[in-house]
């Protein structure tokens, strides 16, 4: 661990000394590298969320729905160990079936996941099992053995006011990735299991909900051929038919009345209305995968065949829109890729990679005022290498000289042996901009 260049930039309450935490849960001491205070993990969530969130689609554009499982997750928040924590809950726009948390009470479930369960109780399974490596501090134990230490301190040290696609975004978005990449030991999805069944019994839900999910995911696993589960929920959240066992004998020992107690419910009919509108998508976004991947093949025409095809079966969404606008811009079709993602922005403006590609397409359309705005918004959404180099042409178009030299060096100065970079220190010489 290459700890001297940061003993010197501590944030107060980081002890960068072998130390015990409690670990609010169980209350018990646990070893740490250096400890991190309640305060301090809500910032790394805060900081990192956003990032997580557009790296997997963006948030779904139903704000029913997202209401709908924030209240689900909340009301089972409230009766965890940590209810103080600002939780917030989101569905992302992401067919792989999986679900994330990260530090200080920030939650995801991925529209390919919700699609697939069955009831109000079988979500506050899922989001209790989160709330449950949250609470526990399972994230946060990862980074204090030093796992993630560098990324951990280093942004929490960053500068508040940065904005673009500087060192503070570059710190967020490369944690963020290795937050959702981290998988959770056995013993840790164990313990989640208990939290979350303890959470949905508090909350009056049918620990039923649990055991229909774990068979449900029990039947994906035993398949064997289930791709998207194993690069998905399975992948960061290993599941067992030990695992499968091990609830049923908590449940057994702990509650077991509650299964056949009509007191505790399961809302099926309630969820499937709450989820009814993205259920009508599935067809399209089946469709749309299919062209992702036939687009990573590299067969461009089929690809676009087929976004076309998804589009029909599910107007009006967004995420598909985009793909085959980006696909267009791809086969340098400037005008159709430009009506497609102008029409995702117009439904959702919320995901980076609309605005980006709209924004490039209004660039090579020489419109260098409504590109600079659409760049923009990316950016704040997500910022990006290849969105600060394509504003730096957008400020550069609009005369913006000083504004795009210091887009050009953000980019030459990140990545000098990248394509970009190159191209980007070519542009700094052009300008007469110093490197």
């Amino acid at each position: 661990m290459r700890l001297g260049k940061f003993a010197r930039i501590l944030l107060p309450g980081l002890l960068l000394v072998a130390s015990c935490t409690i670990n609010p849960v169980t209350g018990k001491d646990e070893l740490a590298l250096f400890a991190v205070s309640s305060d301090e993990e809500v910032g790394i969530g805060r900081k990192t969320f956003p990032q997580a969130v557009q790296q997997m689609g963006g948030v779904y554009p139903d704000a029913e729905l997202n209401r709908y499982v924030q209240e689900v997750g909340g009301s089972l928040a409230r009766l965890s160990e940590r209810p103080e924590l600002p939780w917030e809950f989101r569905v992302v726009n992401d067919s792989s079936p999986n679900a994330f948390a990260l530090p200080g009470g920030f939650i995801a479930i991925t529209r390919g996941l919700l699609v697939n369960l069955e009831s109000e109780a079988a979500l506050a399974a899922v989001l209790g099992h989160e709330i449950g490596h949250v609470t526990a501090r399972h994230a946060v134990s990862g980074m204090q053995r030093g796992v993630l230490f560098d990324l951990g301190l280093t942004l929490l040290s960053g500068a508040t006011g940065e904005t673009g696609y500087g060192p503070v975004a570059q710190q967020a978005g490369a944690l963020a990735a290795d937050l959702l990449d981290k998988s959770y030991s056995r013993e840790q999805e164990r313990e989640s299991d208990r939290l979350g069944i303890d959470y949905m019994v508090k909350a009056r839900y049918s620990p039923q909900g649990a055991v229909q999910l774990q068979e449900f995911f029990s039947a994906k696993l035993e398949a064997g051929n289930q791709n998207s589960w194993l690069a998905g929920m399975f992948r960061t959240h290993p599941f067992s038919a030990e695992r499968l066992r091990q609830n049923r004998l908590y449940l057994q020992e702990k509650y077991p009345g509650a299964v056949s107690d009509a007191r505790y419910r399961l809302e099926a009919k309630g969820f499937l209305a709450a989820t009814a509108k993205l259920r009508g998508t599935v067809a399209g976004y089946q469709l749309y995968d299919q062209a992702l991947a036939l687009e990573a093949k590299g067969d461009l025409r089929q690809a676009i065949v087929t976004y076309l095809q998804a589009a029909t079966a599910a107007p009006d969404e967004a995420l598909i829109l985009t793909g085959l606008g980006m696909a267009y811009l791809k086969a340098e079709d400037i005008p159709s890729a430009r009506l497609h993602l102008a029409k995702a922005v117009r439904l959702d403006g919320s995901y980076y990679q609309s605005r980006m590609g709209l924004g490039y397409a209004l660039l090579q359309q020489k419109e260098a005022a409504r590109a600079v705005a659409e760049l923009e918004a990316s950016i704040k959404l997500l910022p990006t290498l290849q969105g600060t180099y394509l504003l730096a042409e957008g400020y550069e178009l609009s005369g913006r000289r000083d504004e795009a030299l210091q887009n050009y060096r953000t980019v030459a100065k990140a990545a000098p042996e990248s394509k970009l970079g190159r191209a980007a220190a070519g542009k700094l010489q052009a300008l007469g901009g110093r490197q």
